[in-house]
């Protein structure tokens, strides 16, 4: 067993995230291991860019209420309680409702050996008709 201290959160880089985002690594996948967890705080109205992970993602909403789309799909309302389950290789965006703060748990597996990268390919920031509420 061993305990591992927090490591200081993160602001969310201007390159993947619009708005105020702050990050909490809790598993970084150390082999053998893949398992990638993080909570993720987001400001009122700010959110990730289009992204998609090679090996899916599963969110968990904790608090607050927040807006994820699916490419092509229609903007979803989640809350508290709510899991999110995004295919390997589906180009999303999540984050909070304009008026509202959204805190969710992050959870995605890194690449397993020998699989082509990378494990999250980052994309477009939304446009302004793409975000409710602008």
């Amino acid at each position: 067993m061993e305990i591992q201290p927090k490591p200081p959160t993160t602001k969310g880089s201007a390159g993947t995230f619009t708005g105020d985002v702050w990050v909490d690594p809790i598993a970084q996948g150390g082999p053998p291991s893949r398992l990638r967890v993080g909570v993720v705080r987001f400001a009122p109205g700010a959110h990730t860019a289009w992204h998609r992970h090679a090996n899916g993602q599963t969110l968990y909403i904790l608090e607050g209420r927040g807006l994820v789309q699916s490419r092509g799909g229609h903007v979803l309302q989640v809350r508290p309680g709510d899991t999110i389950v995004t295919p390997p290789g589906e180009w999303h965006w999540h984050g909070a409702a304009p008026s509202y703060f959204m805190t969710q748990l992050a959870m995605s597996e890194d690449l397993a050996d020998g699989q082509p990268g990378p494990a999250t390919d980052w994309g477009d920031h939304l446009t302004d008709d793409e975000y409710p509420g602008r």
